[in-house]
């Protein structure tokens, strides 16, 4: 049904999301990661995620061939994530990140986490 919808601002050790959009077909965010915080290397069984920098200065590491690159993304530059595809967002300055993704929020699987929650799909 078309109309106003509830925001949803979720606290993480890295800063914070806000769920703007959530719906059965996809999901929008804004991601705002702390200067000198990053999230988890992770990958998606399911979800497919394109993400556009919107401030800041963010080193975006991707694994390609086997081996993690720098793709460093500069404000006004996107980038997608196919499921399977191993990355993590490392912020040098703060940023904030706009991301569209299919509608599993939950399928996180996180390989390595600096605050501890390696595995899980825990906030």
């Amino acid at each position: 049904m078309s109309g106003r919808v509830d925001v949803k601002h979720v606290p993480k050790p890295w800063g914070h999301e806000t769920i703007w959009a959530l719906t059965d077909r996809y999901c929008g965010k804004v991601l705002h990661i702390n200067a000198g915080h990053a999230l988890s290397v992770q990958y998606h069984n399911q979800k497919d995620e394109t993400v556009h920098l919107l401030s800041g200065r963010l080193v975006y590491w991707v694994k390609v061939d086997g081996e993690m690159r720098d793709m460093r993304l500069e404000p006004g530059q996107s980038f997608r994530i196919t499921p399977g595809t191993v990355h993590y967002m490392e912020a040098i300055t703060d940023c904030d990140i706009l991301e569209v993704s299919t509608p599993e929020i939950d399928d996180v699987v996180r390989l390595q986490d600096r605050y501890g929650r390696e595995g899980t799909s825990a906030p």
